[in-house]
């Protein structure tokens, strides 16, 4: 319903605006098209909605509003809700998110929606809303980040007896366990989980009834509000309150290692999936093909992957950016927070959907990972053995080092240098590389935690899995 004597005076018009009081002319069209954010912010309205209801609680406490104005203020709001859930917001040329409910409320309620923005400004609204958001978004973001966590650990499980070579500076290092590369990228998962637990704890700081810079003139109950909007502790400065974004930049910079770690998971599984490698093997349904190129299967999963990683980063210094010269309290520029913060969530959240849907349903070809296994990676293992004979690692990596380069040079495998040509560099080689054993031999000796033999590999599946089990909604 509607109220008031005329389209022109009437609050619930659209021309509805939560100041202007004291200007003789409206704001022009530039300055709207500028200033207007109502197509970022629109998504923020169930948030809006159940602060707006939490604060009309506080107001009938602090005794501004009878129970019969609460009531009537928390069932139109209500159904404000169930309006913009139907689409009402669409097509709105509203200012905000804000100024869009309110003038929503009007039309259910009539005159009494006026006395909601009581002892409140979009100050502290807005940022509520925001932190309000950013509790699901965290939430979502979690449950996302274990389930990847979940499909690498079970991936790890069913490779524990694969071997491949490992890799430093993109070059064969030492033989390793396909299970032990796999738990190299679960690890980081369990950080960013960390990360975003951390960060939950300190976006729970409650801004509402800071005012616009100098708290409420109105005696609001804020442990009640604490309370009932589900945060941990109260703001303990209004000025800062309004003004502070840290918890954006906190959130945005989780999202950056989330995506970095995507990115260095994707590296690799493009690599391996090359030709030139081809120790996975992508499933269709999560590789893409070529306009020209008939026989290709190209893992754009993951090489866009890596490109959102760069656009995260750009966010979080651009967040960075926005802040580094405000003076404290609210300025419009915080209005850009949402852009960058909406767009770096939505980005990582159907990126880790992706990402894990082509990990689970990938394939390693364990006959490829054996065959790029080579004799060179075992001349640790042969320095190793020199060390226990008593000889320092220094040398021995000197003398082993002089075995690999005549291998190189007759263009044989470590045990097929001829004999005499291995005494000559040392007189305990020969019997070393008679002993070395086989690849497995070789993994089964990183016996510190943490490394890959096979007992290691499996005490960390172990240790992992449990960290990526979601625990049920309370």
């Amino acid at each position: 319903m509607t109220h008031g004597s005329s389209e022109e005076s009437s609050p619930a018009s659209a021309a509805h605006q939560l100041w202007g009081g004291r200007f003789a002319k409206p704001p022009s069209a530039a300055l709207k098209a500028l200033n207007n954010s109502l197509a970022v912010d629109l998504r923020l309205w169930p948030q809006d909605i159940r602060g707006s209801q939490a604060w009309v609680s506080a107001l009938r406490a602090a005794g501004v509003l009878s129970d019969e104005e609460h009531h009537e203020l928390c069932g139109g709001l209500d159904r404000v809700g169930e309006r913009l859930a139907g689409g009402a917001g669409a097509g709105a040329t509203d200012e905000d998110v804000h100024t869009l409910v309110e003038r929503l409320l009007y039309e259910e309620v009539g005159e009494v929606a006026g006395k909601l923005h009581t002892g409140r400004s979009r100050n502290d609204q807005v940022a509520t809303d925001l932190r309000l958001w950013c509790f699901e978004a965290i939430d979502a973001l979690d449950d996302h980040v274990a389930a990847l966590g979940a499909v690498l650990v079970s991936k790890a499980r069913a490779g524990v007896d694969m071997l491949l070579p490992g890799y430093t500076h993109s070059q064969r290092a030492q033989p390793v366990r396909w299970a032990f590369v796999l738990l190299a990228h679960a690890w980081p998962l369990v950080r960013d989980r960390e990360r975003l637990a951390e960060v939950r704890r300190r976006v729970a700081e409650l801004p509402l009834g800071s005012g616009a810079l100098a708290g409420s003139g109105i005696d609001i109950d804020r442990e009640l509000l604490r309370k009932s909007l589900g945060f941990r502790t109260i703001s303990g400065n209004a000025l800062d309150a309004t003004g502070d974004r840290d918890f954006v930049v906190e959130v945005l910079f989780a999202v950056a290692m989330i995506s970095v770690h995507l990115s260095r998971l994707s590296g690799e599984l493009v690599m391996y999936n090359s030709s030139e490698y081809g120790f996975i093997r992508l499933s269709d349904d999560f590789s893409t093909g070529s306009s020209l190129l008939p026989q290709k299967r190209n893992p754009d999963v993951f090489e866009l992957a890596r490109a959102k990683a760069a656009r995260s980063a750009a966010q979080l210094a651009g967040m960075l950016g926005i802040l580094h010269g405000l003076p404290a309290g609210y300025s419009k520029d915080l209005q850009e927070d949402k852009p960058l913060l909406f767009e770096a969530v939505d980005a990582a959240t159907v990126t880790l959907s992706a990402v894990c849907g082509a990990v689970e349903s990938m394939e390693p070809v364990p006959e490829r990972m054996q065959a790029a296994l080579s004799e060179t990676l075992l001349a640790t293992d042969v320095a190793d053995a020199l060390v226990k004979r008593g000889i320092p690692f220094r040398e021995a990596h000197g003398l082993v080092g002089r075995l690999v380069r005549a291998a190189e040079e007759t263009g044989v495998a470590l045990r097929s240098v001829p004999g005499p040509e291995v005494a000559a560099i040392h007189e305990s080689l020969p019997d070393i590389l008679a002993g070395l054993g086989s690849f497995e031999d070789s993994v089964e000796r990183r016996v510190s935690a943490g490394g890959t033999s096979r007992a290691s590999v499996v005490a960390q599946i172990e240790g992992l899995a449990p960290r990526f089990t979601v625990p049920p909604a309370a």
